[in-house]
């Protein structure tokens, strides 16, 4: 949910920058980035100081921000001004200022603004949903990585969780039956549509794109279904750690609100992106 796009979606990134950076300070905001960001850090080494990441449609810098103090060196790239601002405020904040360089650009121009080989680890994160052509950002991506390393993580939104969503959030029977087969729901934060995937539409997506799937985990398997009797700020340890184990298991992941992915560049690359 970050400006990478043209057009109305790029727009209200621009426009509604401090909406994002708010949502991601709520339990649901805070939940999606801290499981995704543990999960990446299960395939991190432990020297991590002469890494490179590219962390596309980086939006605040939640993530980037993360890496580098870890120690990596991080590219954040976005389309919106106004994320890009909001990245700079966090990486001043936080004294990573030096280890995070802040690009303004767009994933379509990816082979203009960087060169092959420049990364070890690229990060995609609530991207692709709003791309024109998601398997054509992933074949760019492929390109920028490098050997040995060569890490892409992925977060999208699982058509799966926008069917529980429907029927168990929204009440909406008639909604769940017709999220079992959309491509695309619906973009409650800012309005508009974001495209769904399944787990295994983003895996071949993966395998088209020369990537080899090490790794998939659910995100948000049940935390935006607990009872209103549960605080989720009083409670977020104990939900994060329950939903820690439930993204492991494969029948939990199937239905989560999102599908994280962590695949290594093959060795071969298609051609025509």
């Amino acid at each position: 949910m970050k400006g990478t796009t043209a057009g109305a979606d790029a727009e209200r990134f621009q426009r509604e920058a401090e909406k994002y950076a708010a949502y991601l300070q709520s339990p649901e905001g805070r939940l999606r980035i801290d499981l995704a960001f543990a999960n990446l850090q299960e395939f991190l080494p432990q020297d991590t100081a002469s890494l490179h990441a590219l962390d596309l449609g980086g939006g605040t810098g939640a993530i980037a921000v993360r890496l580098a103090e870890l120690g990596l060196h991080v590219t954040l790239l976005d389309s919106s001004a106004a994320m890009l601002e909001l990245a700079t405020r966090a990486a001043r904040e936080t004294g990573v200022a030096e280890k995070v360089v802040l690009k303004h650009g767009d994933t379509k121009h990816l082979e203009s603004l960087f060169a092959a080989g420049s990364f070890d680890l690229i990060l995609c994160h609530n991207v692709l949903e709003f791309v024109d052509d998601p398997g054509t950002v992933l074949r760019r991506s492929a390109r920028l990585l490098r050997d040995p390393f060569g890490l892409i993580s992925i977060l999208v939104r699982n058509r799966p969780g926008e069917v529980l969503k429907a029927a168990l959030v929204n009440g909406d029977l008639t909604g769940a039956r017709v999220n079992l087969t959309a491509e695309w729901g619906d973009e409650s934060l800012y309005g508009g549509k974001v495209r769904l995937f399944t787990a295994e539409g983003l895996r071949s997506m993966l395998v088209a794109a020369s990537f080899a799937l090490i790794a998939g985990r659910g995100v948000r398997v049940l935390a935006d279904y607990l009872p209103t009797n549960i605080s989720r700020s009083h409670e977020y340890e104990r939900i994060f750690e329950l939903e820690r184990k439930l993204g492991r298991r494969a029948e939990f992941a199937a239905i989560a609100r999102y599908t994280h992915c962590l695949a290594r560049r093959t060795g071969a690359m298609n051609d025509g992106a």
